[in-house]
Parts: structure tokens; sequence; C-alpha cells
């Protein structure tokens, strides 16, 4: 396989269905992103999406079995496209191309192209549920992922264009864009086996029924570590704080995630899932103190105790590192402001922590609600590595990279 890049030219295929207008976001967002993107439309493709319409998102010729032999093309055009692709992304895929790509078979633009390409391969299935669930189709999908160059995502549960409930809907655009974004940083499903922990987030320590004490992390760094687990092949389980809705969307189907509230909730639900854990990530912002008292319903502002008194909470990262195994990693964040390192190295000892990655929360673009973050990554070997600007999903990859070399 050619090695990819952050720029890295990503050819998409579009078979026939009606779940391919979705595809028309996925496109529009890599060239607004400055990614050079080309299209092939299979010929029933075309009956849903034009070709045209392809041409305008990506700024480019979109690409379809008209224009396969051509004497206006000084090479096949299956070969140069082939050459030029360092991503294939293939949605939605069909029944059909699905069968196709399981036995090598090779009869339009699109299915040439793949033989003719040495890159990955992102599937992304859609059809009917009865279609998704016969056992050729469910031996197509297992054996065409058994080579190494094919990566499937999806297909979802929902409402499908025939109104059917069930599973066979093509995975969201953000889904797609996210796995074309680790399939740019590494191709290697080098976490299979791995059993991943991870906590996210905020918790809230409430006082009465609609005051608490709180702070502004949104859960996305988690969300990107479950993210990049997933990809990688990892069995992850995500333990979150509340989180808006929209975002909640983006944690992969196959995360189990556990939403809690209090530090307690988090101490709890870590606590009971950590022992079948190889890597246990501490990611979530926990509260470090609690009203001493919780009320049930709404305190006038009047009975409000000024001062308010507090207590401390349990140190979670702590606990987990004086019972956990020594075949285990635990990995901790520091959220700091100013001189980041320093901290950062005090929590690493005190906690007895395998690792740690801090970073700064008084910085533009990086901490608390940003799409992306940098930092420092320490372990207790001494290792001290600068993790660059980026989004929060490729320093999620950089972090396993490191974790890895443990």
């Amino acid at each position: 396989m050619k090695p990819s890049s952050p720029r890295a030219n990503v050819l998409v295929g579009v078979s026939g269905g009606i779940a391919s207008y979705k595809v028309c976001e996925v496109v529009s967002t890599l060239a607004k992103a400055g990614t050079a993107v080309r299209v092939i439309l299979t010929s029933s493709a075309t009956e849903f999406v034009s070709a045209l319409t392809f041409a305008t998102l990506s700024r480019h010729t979109a690409h379809t079995d008209e224009q396969f032999w051509s004497a206006h093309q000084p090479r096949p055009l299956h070969i140069e496209l082939a050459e030029w692709a360092d991503i294939f992304l293939i949605a939605p895929l069909t029944a059909n191309t699905l069968a196709k790509l399981t036995h090598g078979m090779a009869d339009n633009l699109l299915t040439n192209t793949v033989l003719a390409s040495t890159c990955p391969v992102l599937l992304a299935p859609a059809m009917n549920t009865d279609m998704w669930l016969q056992q050729s189709v469910q031996r197509n999908w297992a054996q065409v992922l058994t080579d190494e160059r094919y990566h499937g995502v999806g297909p979802g549960a929902g409402r499908l264009a025939c109104d059917r409930i069930g599973t066979g809907r093509m995975a969201e655009p953000h889904t797609l864009l996210a796995a074309l974004e680790s399939l740019r940083h590494t191709h290697q499903r080098d976490l299979q086996g791995k059993q991943i922990l991870i906590s996210t987030g905020s918790t809230q320590e409430y006082m009465d029924s609609v005051r608490y004490i709180g702070n502004p992390s949104t859960g996305r760094m988690g969300i990107g570590l479950a993210t990049a687990a997933i990809h990688r092949g990892a069995k992850v389980a995500l333990v979150h704080g509340p989180m808006e809705p929209n975002l909640k969307q983006t944690i992969p189907d196959a995360v189990h995630a556990t939403e809690v509230v209090s530090a307690a909730d988090m101490e709890a639900a870590l606590m009971a899932q950590m022992h079948g854990a190889d890597w246990i990530i501490m990611a979530a912002a926990v509260a470090d103190m609690r009203p001493q008292q919780q009320v049930t319903g709404k305190l006038p502002k009047a009975d409000l105790p000024n001062p308010l008194p507090l207590e401390p909470v349990t140190d979670i990262a702590a606990k987990l590192s004086a019972n956990k195994r020594a075949d285990q990693t635990l990995v901790g964040f520091a959220a700091q402001t100013g001189n980041i390192l320093e901290p950062a190295l005090d929590k690493l000892q005190r906690k007895c922590l395998d690792a740690i990655v801090a970073n700064p929360v008084d910085q533009p673009e990086s901490g608390f609600g940003s799409d992306k973050n940098h930092g420092i990554f320490l372990n207790k070997q001494g290792t001290h590595v600068e993790l660059a600007a980026s989004s929060k999903l490729l320093m999620a990859h950089k972090i396993y990279d490191l974790l890895r070399q443990l």
C-alpha cells in the first residue's frame, strides 16, 4: 500500500442507491478542506445523483462508465485513477458491488479501478435490511474484510428508504469523514485484541435540582480516543458525563457507552469495568469538589448557603491506579493553564500512572470545547513527546502510537 498523509488523495466510488445523496456532503466537505477528491459513479448511481453534481462539489470531472475507454485518454482511466488514489471510499456499497469486490470481478470503471489500485479501501454498505441479512451478503461482507486493504464502516440501524426499521442504513457523513481521517494516519488494525476503557467529559455535582458545580469539558477528546481505537480494531468502553445530543451521536455504534452525571457515578462505572480493560484512559475532567449537601427541589435564592460548604470527591485516577493489575496500562490527562509540564509530571508520579497527556486549556484551538488539541505526552520511563496541534481524532492516533511503544 502507498503511505498516506494528511493531504492524501481521496477517490470516492458511488454505486447505485438512494444513500448516494449523503456522499455529496462527504465530497463537499473534503473539497472545502483542501483535500484532492475525485469521484467515480456506476451507471446505476447516475440515476440517483448526477455526475454534474459530484463534479461541482469535487471541483473536478466526475467519471462514469461512458469515459471508461476514451480516445482522448492517453492512458486507461482506471489505471490513472488507481495510481492517483491514496484512499478509496466506496459509498454506498450495494450488495451487487460487494459481491464483485469479494470475488475479484471487474465489469465497470469502479470495480476495474479497485483491482488496479493498491491503496486502502473504505466500504460503507447500504441496503434493505432483508438484503443485508441474507447469508450470501453476510458471507461476502465477512470475506472481503479478511483482505487487509478493506475497512468497513456501518451499516447502522434506523428508518430506511423503504420505510423498514432495521439495519442497512449507510453510515452518516461525519462517520465516513472520521474513518477517512483515521486511514490518513494508519491503515493498520494494530489494536485488535485490546480492550480499552475511556472516561471523558465533565461531571456535574448538584447542590439542588437545578444548580451544580461543573466545567466546560465536552467529551470530544474521549470520543476521538474511542473512535481512533475502534478504527484500529480495539474493543472500546466509554464512560462519559452529560453530553450535547449532536455530539453524543458521533460516538461510534461499536462503542459500549455508559452515561453518568456525578463523579461518584463515574467512579462506580469505571471500577465496575476496569478489570476487563487492557488500557484505561482517563480523559474526563472530573470535579475535585462537591457540595456537602444535595437538596431535592430548587432552593430559593435567599436560602442559598454563603459560603457554600464543599467536600472533596474521590480521586478516581488514584483509586484506579491502586486497584489495577500489573499488566494494565493507566493513562491520565492533565488539563492545565500556563506551565503544563510540571503539574503533569507531579500528577504522573503522585498517582502512579503509566503515562499522562498534558494539554493547555488556555490557548486557542486547544482543550475544552475545541475540535483541535495539542500537548505533551509523558510516561514513567521519562519519555517526553510534543503532540503538535491537530484534530482530536488525529491526536488520539498519536497517543496510541506512543502507547504501543510502552
